[in-house]
This record gives C-alpha cells, sequence and structure tokens, in this order.
C-alpha cells in the first residue's frame, strides 16, 4: 500500500513538473520590434477583403451608396499597403530601459518675496 502511494505520488510529481516545463516553453512571445502591430494591420485587410466581396455580391445599389462604399474600401485598402511599407521601411526605435536616477527638484516659478523691514 504505501509503495503504491509513493508511486502515484511520483507519477504525479513527474507529471506536474513536466506540465510546467512544457507550459513555460510554449508561453506566447512578443512579437519582434520590427513586427509590431503588423498583425492588426494584416487583420483589417483581411477585413476589407470580405468587406469588398459582400458589398460586390449585393443585388440592391442602394442608391449609390453600395459603389462609394465599395471605392472607399478600395482606398483603405490602399492605405493599409502603404502603412505596412512603411512600417517595413522604418521600424520602430527599441524601447530604452527606465533610468533609475530621480529627476532634479523643479525651480520655483517666481521667487519667494523678500522678508518685512522692521
Amino acid at each position: 500500500m504505501l509503495k503504491r502511494s509513493v508511486i502515484v505520488a511520483s507519477v504525479l510529481a513527474i507529471g506536474f513538473v513536466l506540465g510546467f516545463g512544457t507550459l513555460a516553453f510554449t508561453q506566447e512571445k512578443k512579437p519582434p520590434a520590427t513586427r509590431t502591430g503588423l498583425h492588426l494591420i494584416h487583420a483589417a485587410a483581411k477585413a476589407l477583403e470580405d468587406a469588398e466581396k459582400h458589398l460586390q455580391r449585393a443585388e440592391h445599389h442602394f442608391g449609390g451608396h453600395r459603389a462609394k462604399a465599395l471605392e472607399l474600401v478600395k482606398q483603405a485598402e490602399g492605405e493599409l499597403k502603404q502603412a505596412v511599407e512603411y512600417a517595413k521601411a522604418n521600424p520602430p526605435a527599441p524601447s530604452k530601459p527606465a533610468s533609475t536616477t530621480t529627476p532634479a527638484a523643479p525651480a520655483p516659478a517666481t521667487p519667494p518675496p523678500p522678508p518685512p523691514k522692521q
């Protein structure tokens, strides 16, 4: 009975260690600084593509508003392409670590009044 309890406890301990080890290696990592936010731009581009398809398949013209919406969707797609090109050509600067020194106290805006004469 004691031997069986030790085996069960050992198996559980090993599973616990392996589980946390795997969890540590599978944590989501931040994208590199040069790609920050690009996944959101790509998601927006995909959404615009879907909107364009829906607008093209619409049977009604909606008084010219459908055509205007299609025009604006194409304009937005062009802007997103330019945003991606800009982001690739101009990667963000690496962030600087916070300084450990405290800033100096600001100088008073006006000098204190002179003491009264007696």
